[in-house]
């Protein structure tokens, strides 16, 4: 049977790629006046019967253009569009090949209600630092959400976590009507809205506050996506529930309620569960799937989740969003979430750990419990008194509640397995934080060739409170057996000041060369205070103050930074060069302890970003950036730290900080005919004086750690991405992926006074391939393979050579009609994990769905890891140690879910006949 359902999705794909190209049609688009070629003009093909997309694609540098298409029809209707200009449309016979000759296109003198009817259906548009799809004109499976439509995007490509890249450039956040919905994580919008209520998905270069003020173009580096509301979806509500319950009581409620009205929304959002989700995806199939490996680092970065991030967690959380605009008067989002959560980790670690002319081993086995409630509020607000200044107001606050009990058994052995040491720790602790951060600005045009001013101050004001009670017996064997008993209580109040002020001045010399001068000012206090209480026997109770574990200091880090820079914007080159000064004063004293230290240091520091547009399609980005990195207070204060009774640590108050020097190397080229994108880039980093640990290990395996400046770190990475989309008319799309990625560095120490030097070097190549067949059939496919190499110089060290794999293949039908199936399946193997650690699984969640009530909900039935085999297995390296670890993960479960979705939407309805037409 197996066999039967494999041969008839090949003989599918097999007679769908098998179609030979039906037509070509091709010219020149050039101005009417001039008969000056417009580069990057969109030509398209629709059905004259009911408007539907056939094919689209844009002309070249020369306004070259060829439009290929595979369709049953005869005769279509061809449009040309380019920005600025009035759109202009021809009916054409269709053959093997039609040359249309040149093309002119007329200036738009004034906007026509035809006209706008027409440019509002054109697939893409490509502007001066914009690409605008319409999404109608992208054919997805009903109630799609955003997500599903970008993955139909030529060159843009949206991974199992739903993290978003265009031509390798990450997405970094989502916005609806150019306000933020929610959070910066790019999923809440993604996956939560639907597809049929947005018009235009606009993706650009992200900007800096300044650089929209100013109208300047991003530096590239990453993406924004902008989606706009249908002019007819944009008054009313949108709503989505779901709640699911199954085996061994794991379960999901969430729910979305959005309202707008023009610039205006507020949203709501709330949820529940015990599955690591974040509780916001409304996807009919693949939806109420809890993470793999534990924890749920997009929940976290959404804002939505405030967990330890290990583990399973059971979390709940209720949040409300506000937006609203006024063109040239102000805009301001807000939001406020209130979280609740909680976690436990059970896991295993079998280290090696190497040393000069030995090694020995430590195997730890740990059990956390942990909860968190947050509130946190913050808001943006950016106020314009005129097309001249603007002011921007940035507040956010949080108050946290933690507590968490960890338990630790670690127990050390020799080469030839005999035990050595151990320790059993119990730690409990209680904390509570609170913070307030501010950023208010004044944004100034001086002229209108590029003369501005701004000035910039901001706060961040916090204190953490935390109580923790530390249990541990550490026992030494062997021919000086010994037995230490620790029982203390620890009260630690840190409490941190920081205000930065900024003043940037900028002076043209040209329309395209500019000066900048700028000023930073750094104040950072941080006060904390730390007491141990040793227990009493004689007086029951946590009375003996240990000074030597106490400490009550102040750390002052004063940074002042005047610089000067060079910029060049022109149409295809872009060069900005500028040097900063950085006199950093650093004062530490300790009143417990009768210590003090004060440190200053002086760097001059360079950055270069380069920047050439080869043309519309084409990129090259070079950058070098050297940056400092000042030690941690933790690394400075030289006061004993024992939460690990077998690894003392103690700071070091003479370091220095460390200097990072980067260069990176980007080229990207989408190539719009022929949906072909490739991606270049490779960089390497140089870090001087990095802060790295000394360990001396004494004969009964107990560690003391300090720190040191050490020279001879270097990382780099390099990678090359290839993308293409075939697609025939609307019988099925292909899009693959080729991304062979390699990354290498080598990370320096000492341990008992000799240098460890460890290289690595990783080559993971990784393919994948998209098919889908009259959006009724949906299969993904994606392997990768990972060879991994680190080399010790030392001798006795052996060095260390495996390989990973990772397979996935993710199928989904939409036939029949309204019953949706889905298969996620994953394997991975892990080469080298060590005996007693599990090298392989594979992971296979189905789900199966039916849409009721006019597709308004949908009832589904999920089996999530069906065969049984998730694991959370993983083998790390460094400088002095190899570890494999094993932690906790979900297992097997069963659940049965309910979801609707409800809108009312007022205002004009759209004209679905005429020229308007209908992308479904």
């Amino acid at each position: 049977m197996k066999k039967f359902h494999f041969s008839i999705l090949f003989s599918i794909l097999f007679f769908s790629l098998s179609f030979s190209q039906d037509f070509v049609l091709s010219g020149t688009i050039v101005d009417a006046m001039t008969k000056a070629p417009l580069e990057a003009s969109t030509v398209y093909a629709e059905s004259i019967k009911d408007s539907t997309l056939v094919s689209y694609t844009v002309s070249d540098q020369k306004g070259v253009f060829e439009l290929e298409g595979d369709t049953s029809l005869k005769e279509v209707n061809v449009f040309f569009s380019y920005n600025g200009y009035k759109p202009h449309y021809i009916k054409v016979k269709l053959g093997a090949q039609v040359d249309l000759g040149n093309v002119q296109l007329e200036e738009q003198a004034q906007e026509l209600d035809a006209v706008l009817v027409v440019g509002d259906r054109v697939p893409i548009t490509i502007k001066k630092d914009t690409l605008e799809f319409n999404a109608d004109s992208f054919k997805t499976k009903p109630d799609a959400s955003v997500e599903d439509v970008l993955k139909k995007l030529p060159g843009v490509e949206v991974d199992s976590d739903g993290k978003i890249t265009v031509n390798g450039k990450e997405v970094d956040q989502v916005l609806v009507n150019g306000q933020v919905f929610f959070s910066n994580d790019p999923k809440v919008a993604t996956k939560s809205l639907p597809k049929d209520i947005i018009s235009k998905i606009q993706i650009m270069d992200t900007k800096t506050k300044t650089e929209e003020f100013t109208g300047e173009a991003g530096d590239g580096e990453n993406k924004t996506i902008n989606l706009t509301i249908k002019e007819d979806k944009n008054k009313g509500y949108l709503g989505r529930m779901a709640a699911g319950y199954g085996t061994d009581e794991r379960y999901q409620v969430n729910g979305l309620l959005n309202y707008f009205s023009d610039k205006k929304r507020v949203s709501f959002i709330a949820s529940s569960n015990n599955i690591n989700n974040s509780g916001f995806s409304f996807d009919e199939i693949y939806d109420m799937v809890g993470n793999t490996s534990g924890g749920y680092s997009g929940a976290r970065e959404s804002g939505l989740i405030n967990n330890f991030g290990n583990g399973i967690t059971t979390s709940s959380n209720v949040g409300t969003s506000y937006a609203n605009s006024e063109k040239g008067e102000y805009k301001i989002d807000a939001n406020y979430f209130f979280e609740y959560s909680d976690s436990y980790n059970d896991q295993r670690t079998s280290r090696e750990n190497i040393l000069p002319d030995s090694r020995y081993f430590t195997d730890n086995v740990s059990n956390f419990e942990g909860s968190t409630n947050s509130n946190r509020g913050a808001a943006n607000i950016d106020y314009d008194v005129d097309e001249t200044l603007r002011v921007t107001v940035e507040p956010s606050m949080s108050i946290n509640r933690t507590n968490s009990v960890n338990s630790n058994n670690r127990i050390s052995t020799d080469e030839n397995g005999d035990l050595i040491n151990r320790n059993d720790r119990t730690t409990v602790s209680d904390g509570h934080q609170r913070n307030f951060s501010n950023r208010f600005g004044i944004m100034k045009k001086l002229d209108t060739i590029g003369k501005m001013v701004s000035f910039n101050f901001s706060n961040d004001n916090s204190e953490n409170v935390n109580t923790t009670n530390l249990n541990s017996i550490r026992e030494i064997f062997g021919d000086d057996p010994s037995v230490e008993n620790l029982d203390q209580l620890s009260e630690i109040d840190n409490k941190r000041n920081s205000y930065e002020l900024e003043v940037e001045y900028r002076q043209p010399l040209t329309s395209k060369l500019f000066l900048e001068f700028g000023y930073e000012y750094r104040n950072d206090q941080r006060d904390n205070a730390k007491e141990v209480m040793d227990f009493d026997t004689n007086t029951n109770g946590y009375t003996d103050f240990n000074t030597a574990l106490s400490s009550d200091f102040t750390f002052g880090n004063i940074q002042q930074s005047p610089s000067f820079g060079v910029r060049s914007d022109g149409e295809k080159l872009n060069i900005r060069a500028d040097a900063s000064y950085v006199m950093t004063e650093l004062k530490n004293e300790d009143f417990l302890q009768n210590t003090s230290f004060s440190n200053s240091y002086k760097n001059l520091l360079f950055r270069t970003r380069v920047r050439y547009n080869l043309g519309k399609n084409k990129r090259i980005y070079l950058r070098y950036n050297s940056s400092l990195n000042v030690p941690s207070v933790n690394q400075l204060q030289p006061v004993p730290n024992i939460n690990d009774p077998l690894n003392v640590v103690i700071g070091n108050p003479n370091l220095l900080p460390s200097i990072n020097h980067g260069v990176d190397f980007n080229y990207n080229n989408y190539n719009w005919k022929d949906r072909t994108g490739i991606f270049l880039y490779t960089g390497f980093d140089i870090q001087k004086d990095r802060v790295s640990a000394i360990s001396t290990t004494d004969d009964n395996f107990l560690r003391t750690t300090r720190y040191t400046n050490v020279d001879g770190n270097y990382s780099g990475y390099g990678g090359v991405g290839y993308s293409k989309q075939i697609k025939k008319d609307s019988l099925y799309t292909l899009k693959f992926n080729v991304r062979p990625r390699l990354s290498y560095g080598r990370q320096v120490s000492f341990t008992n006074g000799v240098e460890l030097k460890a290289k690595s070097f990783d080559v993971t190549p990784y393919v994948s391939t998209t098919y889908n067949y009259k959006e009724q059939l949906e299969i993904e496919p994606g392997y990768g393979i990972g060879f991994n190499n680190t080399t010790y110089n030392l001798e006795s060290v052996e060095d260390i050579k495996f390989t990973s794999q990772n397979a996935s293949l993710r199928v989904t039908t939409y036939w029949p009609k309204n019953l949706i199936w889905g298969n996620d399946l994953k394997y991975s193997y892990n080469g080298n994990v060590g005996p007693g650690f599990r090298k392989d699984a594979l992971f296979w969640n189905m789900s199966l769905g039916l849409q009721v009530l006019d597709d308004k909900g949908t009832l589904k039935v999920l089996a999530y890891d069906l065969l049984d085999q998730n694991i959370n297995t993983r083998r790390t390296t460094g400088e002095d140690f190899i570890q494999d670890f094993q932690g906790t993960v979900l297992q097997q479960y069963f659940m049965a879910s309910f979801t609707y979705k409800f809108d009312q939407f007022g205002g004009k309805k759209p004209d679905v006949g005429g020229r308007r037409g209908r992308y479904n």
